[in-house]
């Protein structure tokens, strides 16, 4: 578990670059639910909602590359995204979107939390390690 340890700053840089994008969905609300799920979303309270959950998104996509730089927030960092993604996997599959580019992201969401979690075992592991 040592190589997640080492390519960490690497691993959440490319989760970062990937959830980013997603500032897309505040721009282009419909066409983003579209492209995404294969669904739509109309009125003004469907924008609102889309666009506050794409700037949040991004917003956790850039945490993870400020973390990828900070090591002392990294932990928190990824404990949030991991938090998030963990979210977006569990409603996707509870919905039934699977089938659309939604199903890509799960998957792609499913390994970096798994990468992330490796990660936190692993520090929490050195860090008991230091203070016993």
């Amino acid at each position: 578990m040592d190589i997640v340890t080492r390519a960490i700053k690497p691993v959440m840089l490319i989760s970062g670059l990937i959830t980013c994008p997603m500032i897309y969905a505040a721009i282009a609300p419909e066409a983003a639910l579209q492209s995404t799920f294969g669904e739509a979303l109309s009125g003004p309270l469907a924008q609102l909602l889309v666009r506050n959950w794409a700037i949040l998104i991004t917003l956790v996509g850039a945490m993870l590359i400020y973390g990828a730089f900070q090591p002392v927030v990294r932990n928190l960092v990824l404990l949030v995204a991991s938090a998030s993604k963990i979210a977006f996997i569990a409603l996707v599959v509870a919905y039934g979107f699977s089938d659309t580019s939604a199903g890509a992201a799960i998957w792609l969401d499913a390994a970096f939390v798994i990468l992330f979690a490796v990660f936190l075992l692993n520090a929490t592991k050195t860090t008991t390690k230091i203070g016993a």
